[in-house]
């Protein structure tokens, strides 16, 4: 009997498909299905809850301005993305740029692998990181740039921009040969995006009657729904990067969650001293700080490491948003730059210094290959952060203005911006009450 059991046993485990346990080159079904579902936690980021969370910031007249703008955003980016975009960031090339190897997945069938997981789906996974990028663009020049503008410049924007640092940093270039970190994106996506929205803002020029007239977010209901989407999908971002369903991924998210939390709780703090309450605008736009803030640094740095890092985002982002708009008088509309540029910065520089192994309960996981000391790793970190910042600034400057050579000037004219874009650009209006 005991005999016959065995075999029994036997027979079925033998029959059983090993995909999932394979390596070695081999398709790996645990990975690939964690990575298929990161996927759509990314996507899901973007659309809908970045276009939630920007279109609850707007006022009424716009709402449907922002929601056409990310999902056009994801049609052109995914169209690109496919032609030229993924093959400028992850074909080999030189150290500053991909070549046009993978031109439309030129070599690319269902069986090829990136590791251990289907190319097509590494290639989708890196598609919905591209995606996210320009969209959070938008929220520094929000309602005031022509569609037709905002359309031409997301497009030459991820080609020029984002493809080579893309490649820089992950695609094997000089930043990754460097021993630069970044998880998931605090260069390749927060530095990039903040500074883009920060060169925006200033080329394109506020809104009219800014900083006079109050611009008030017209519904919150929409933002935080938006933005419990964005600490959800989150988790596909940072988690995902670990391109495998395992420790690098689980602390990840552990890491991703303690600083969103963080940051939370210390913006709302601030708020409640300076002005005796505590808004919910300012919760989740702390949320959105611990979140960008630890991108850079979620699968390098431990779980006090990033305690530490949460409640710096929410101090540091919640006076560099201060500083931008009342000192400066910069019209970033939706404070990318604050929250997304600054948060970005400043995790990729605190990656080089709780990724040490030395710091007792707030130590990480080591510095990067060759790398021996503190130093030299927040270093290499200053030096990804200084070039990301430079190039992009330049080369987003440089589209702008001949974004607005092709389409007649950037912005809508003073009526139509009084209007609003919803019936401007698209004729219809997100109330009809």
């Amino acid at each position: 009997m005991l005999r016959t059991l065995s075999l029994t046993l036997s027979f079925i485990l033998l029959s059983m498909p090993t995909f999932a346990f394979a390596d070695n080159g081999e398709l790996n079904g645990a990975n690939t299905a964690w990575i298929l579902t990161s996927t759509a936690l990314v996507l899901l980021m973007t659309l809908p809850g970045l276009a939630l969370f920007y279109g609850g910031l707007v006022r009424k007249k716009n709402v449907l301005s922002i929601l056409m703008q990310c999902f056009s955003i994801g049609s052109i980016v995914s169209i690109l993305w496919l032609v030229v975009g993924y093959s400028l960031a992850f074909s080999e090339g030189n150290a500053f740029i991909g070549d046009f190897s993978k031109v439309m997945m030129h070599g690319i069938g269902k069986d090829v692998l990136s590791g251990d997981i289907p190319e097509s789906l590494f290639m989708l996974f890196q598609m919905t990181f591209a995606i996210i990028t320009p969209a959070l663009i938008i929220g520094g020049f929000a309602e005031r740039m022509k569609f037709s503008a905002v359309l031409l410049f997301s497009g030459l924007w991820l080609l020029v921009v984002y493809a080579p640092v893309t490649h820089w940093v992950w695609g094997g270039g000089w930043l990754s040969q460097m021993g630069v970190y970044d998880f998931a994106g605090g260069i390749v996506v927060h530095i990039t995006a903040g500074t883009a929205a920060l060169v925006a803002a200033m080329v394109v020029g506020p809104r009219r009657g800014f900083p006079r007239t109050p611009m008030l977010p017209h519904n919150l209901t929409m933002s935080v729904t938006g933005a419990g989407m964005l600490w959800v999908g989150w988790f596909g971002f940072n988690g995902g990067s670990a391109l495998a369903a395992n420790g690098d991924a689980s602390m990840a998210m552990l890491v991703t969650h303690i600083s969103a939390a963080a940051g939370t709780l210390t913006w709302a703090a601030i708020e409640w001293r300076k002005f005796g309450k505590a808004s919910v605008l300012g919760a989740v736009t702390g949320m959105v700080a611990g979140l960008g803030t630890i991108t850079p640094a979620s699968g390098f740095v431990g779980p006090g490491g990033a305690l530490i890092i949460g409640i710096s985002a929410g101090f540091v982002c919640f006076y560099a948003t201060v500083y931008i708009k009342q000192k400066l008088k910069i019209d970033d509309s939706l404070d990318v730059f604050p929250v997304h540029g600054v948060g970005g910065i400043l995790g990729t520089l605190l990656a080089g210094v709780f990724s040490a192994t030395t710091l007792g309960v707030f130590s990480g996981f080591g510095f990067a290959e060759g790398i021996a000391t503190m130093s030299e790793q927040v270093s290499v970190q200053l030096i990804g952060i200084v070039s990301t910042f430079a190039y992009t600034a330049v080369m987003t400057y440089i589209i702008l203005k001949l974004v607005s050579l092709m389409t007649k000037g950037l912005r809508v004219d003073e009526e139509q911006e009084v209007n609003g874009l919803d019936q401007v650009e698209h004729e219809e209006s997100g109330y009809n009450l």
